[in-house]
């Protein structure tokens, strides 16, 4: 027979998490109902995108712009993420790892300067 009691407490926390991601999902939309504040209108239940109305057609094309500043975030998130490992045990990798960290970061540099020149970064 096999030996379940090792998966108890994962069952538990599986548990737990599932009732706490419902309490939090559901018990403001009970409160809200139950305090008067749920009154829904055109305003509230009008969609919105990014601050602006919703397009008439929602097959229209966004602006090139978002795209270009969701993938300069996505790089430099990227940047980070390595970054933050590699000053943590650059002391016991050596000077093969610096100078191949500073190849990276001279090649993110090129690619910022090139983003602004070509005025990625510009907004309007």
């Amino acid at each position: 027979m096999v030996d379940l009691s090792h998966y108890l407490p994962i069952l538990l926390f599986l548990g737990v998490a599932l009732a706490l991601s419902s309490t939090f999902v559901f018990l403001p939309m009970l409160v809200s109902r139950l305090t008067g504040t749920h009154k829904p209108d055109a305003e509230k239940l009008s969609e919105y995108e990014c601050g602006f109305p919703a397009f008439e057609d929602p097959r229209s094309q966004f602006d090139v712009r978002f795209y270009l500043v969701a993938i300069l975030f996505i790089v430099f998130d990227l940047e980070a993420a390595f970054i933050y490992p590699w000053a943590v045990s650059v002391f016991h990798l050596g000077w093969v790892a610096w100078f191949a960290m500073m190849g990276f970061i001279a090649e993110l540099a090129l690619g910022l300067a090139y983003a602004w020149k070509k005025g990625a970064l510009d907004w309007e």
